[in-house]
């Protein structure tokens, strides 16, 4: 039998991957002595420019991803890691790179996905970060490993849990909440979800928290009713959770028995509270369910919210479209400054409590309709009319061509869009050049400090042809 053995490279990081990771080039000699071969290296953990030492299990292979063994020439922005978890979990990747750093990679990056698309990458201002890059998240979803640890995925493993101690990127309040849920699991000897058997009984914990009003949500999803067996665990946990955390306002037990390893309910189960807290964003007033769609990062997304009303300069006499409108985190601001608002979106719920939410806060110039992209437009179109300025703000695959060609066709005088995803981004908005418009400000802003991800504000004037 033939062992393959080992190997020690020494590479050199050429680019970050879509990921974050560093990547290297090996060429290894072939048996014959010519044709060198190819071997793509994925290396987490690195920046550009560094030179580091990987051991390879099987380099016949033509990619393999390996972690550093030894920086041997580091970065000028390599910095110290604070957080004991961040060589194993997955919830960060850029721990060991100066804030600075990270934003201007993110601005390169938004430049080069309009490049691509023959875009004036020029327009592109510096991403705007955080004043503190930490405990930024008002939402995590931690997860139970079978033996009933909570915790991170660990990075590229999707069956392996990190049990966590701290998490540096989310809220305080909801560490504390995630840690006490995991002592009460531990003590009553709980087991978790084990995703090859589908066997077990916690799944998940989300954990919810409006920086704003300081309520909080703790929502435990589990295989089986909160009943029987499992009665005197549970009103511990009720008693220990009301008595420890006066800003818990919504306990759940949200019973979930699919395959699918997804935060979704089939039978809700309120512990404590309301089913719901409340949160507030640019002077509205929000109400938040478990799967209410919200942005994770208050901060940040207050700063859309004013880049979005900057840009696209509302109007009293003007009607509005807000497609992709969500719970209404754009809509009710805008609606405070326009004649009339309608909004698009295809998740029924998020329109139920848009409708509550410009309600609940004495908006009664808004329309809210539950379609798709593409029909919502058209029946808006019939009901509502044309409208003069146009918000859109999708999910990370985009809206697509038929979709900002469908726009582009409506003539709105201005567009902002917002964009969790530059690529995407670059590709719809590059179909609306032929109609006509004009693209004048590219603005990143960083919602997720030591990740890949940045968001966009962009604004798209109509000349006429």
């Amino acid at each position: 039998m033939n062992l393959i053995k080992e190997k020690t490279f020494h590479v050199e990081i050429d680019h970050l991957d879509e990921k974050g990771n560093g990547k290297a080039i090996v060429w290894r000699e072939s048996d014959k002595g010519f044709n060198p071969k190819k071997l793509t290296l994925t290396i987490p953990q690195t920046l550009i420019g560094e030179s580091v030492q990987v051991i390879v299990d099987d380099p016949t292979k033509k990619r393999r991803k390996v972690m550093p063994e030894e920086i041997l020439t580091a970065s000028d922005e390599r910095t110290e890691v604070s957080c004991p978890h961040f060589k194993l979990c997955g919830g960060c990747v850029w721990q060991h790179w100066t804030y600075e750093g990270q934003l201007k990679y993110k601005t390169e990056y938004v430049k080069n996905a309009l490049k691509r698309e023959g875009l004036n990458a020029d327009l592109v201002l510096d991403t705007i970060g955080m004043d503190e890059p930490w405990h930024y998240r008002n939402k995590m979803e931690f997860t139970f490993s079978p033996d009933g640890d909570l915790g991170m995925h660990e990075q590229g493993n999707f069956r392996k849990i990190i049990p966590l101690e701290t998490c540096l990127i989310a809220g305080k309040n909801m560490v504390d909440g995630m840690l006490e849920v995991g002592a009460w699991v531990k003590e009553f000897g709980l087991k978790g979800y084990d995703k090859d058997l589908h066997a077990g009984l916690l799944r998940h914990l989300m954990v919810r928290e409006s920086f704003a009003t300081g309520e909080m949500m703790l929502a435990l999803f589990a295989t089986q009713t909160p009943n029987g067996e499992l009665t005197a665990a549970v009103q511990n946990l009720v008693e220990r959770i009301t008595n420890k955390f006066p800003n818990v306002k919504s306990l759940l037990w949200l019973v979930n028995t699919d395959w699918a390893d997804r935060t979704q309910s089939e039978d809700t189960h309120l512990l404590a509270g309301r089913d719901f807290i409340y949160d507030e964003m640019a002077g509205y007033g929000y109400r938040l369910w478990f799967d209410t769609f919200f942005q994770t990062n208050p901060v940040q997304a207050q700063k859309l919210v004013d880049l979005a009303l900057e840009m696209g300069k509302p109007q009293q006499d003007e009607k509005m479209i807000d497609l992709f409108c969500g719970v209404g985190t754009f809509s009710l601001p805008f609606a405070a400054q326009v004649n009339e608002l309608a909004g698009i979106e295809i998740v029924e719920s998020s329109i139920a409590s848009a409708k509550r939410n410009a309600i609940d806060n004495d908006l009664h110039n808004t329309t809210f309709l539950a379609r798709d992209a593409r029909r919502g437009l058209d029946e808006i179109h019939e009901q509502f009319g044309f409208a003069d300025m146009l918000l859109i703000d999708p999910p990370r695959s985009g809206a697509g061509g038929k979709v900002m060609r469908r726009i582009g066709r409506s003539k709105p005088k201005r567009i902002v869009y917002v964009s969790c995803n530059p690529d995407t981004f670059a590709t719809d908005v590059a179909e609306l050049v032929p109609f006509g418009y004009e693209l004048q400000t590219v603005q990143p802003v960083d919602l997720f400090p030591h990740t890949v991800h940045v968001e966009l504000v962009i604004l798209m004037v109509r000349k006429e042809l």
